[in-house]
C-alpha cells in the first residue's frame, strides 16, 4: 500500500519544524528531510525513523519493522504522532546524528 501524501503533510505539521522540514518522493514512498538530511521515511502510511546510536534512548520503547520488504527494521514513530514535541524531539535528535547531504558531482566537460 502506498503512502498517502495526506499522511505525509500531516508528520510535516505536527513536527512543528516549518520550512526546516521537508519531503521527497522515492521509490513510490516518500523520504523525510530535516535541513537537507534523511531522518525519516514514510511508508504503508507509517514513520520509520532512521536509526542512530545518538537516538537509542529515544527510540528503546518503539516498535521495529522494515519499512519495505528486505529492509533491516527500523524504529516506527507512529505513536509519537499525537505527541509533537516528543515527535519534534526525535526528529532534531534524527536530524543531529546523520551526515550531512553529499554534494553532488558536477558533470565533466569533455576533452578536446
Amino acid at each position: 500500500m502506498a503512502t498517502d501524501v495526506s499522511f505525509v503533510e500531516y508528520v510535516i505539521e505536527q513536527s512543528g519544524l516549518d520550512d526546516r522540514i521537508t519531503f521527497k518522493r522515492m521509490f513510490g514512498e516518500y523520504g523525510i528531510y530535516i535541513d537537507g538530511k534523511i531522518v525519516a521515511f514514510a511508508c504503508d502510511n507509517s514513520l520509520f525513523v532512521k536509526a542512530a546510536d545518538a537516538t537509542a534512548a529515544l527510540t528503546a520503547n518503539l516498535p521495529r519493522r522494515p519499512p519495505y520488504p528486505v529492509a533491516k527494521p527500523y524504529p516506527v514513530a507512529d505513536e509519537l504522532l499525537d505527541d509533537a514535541d516528543q515527535l519534534q524531539a526525535l526528529l532534531l535528535a534524527t536530524a543531529a546524528a546523520m551526515p550531512g547531504p553529499k554534494p553532488r558531482k558536477t558533470a565533466r566537460k569533455p576533452r578536446k
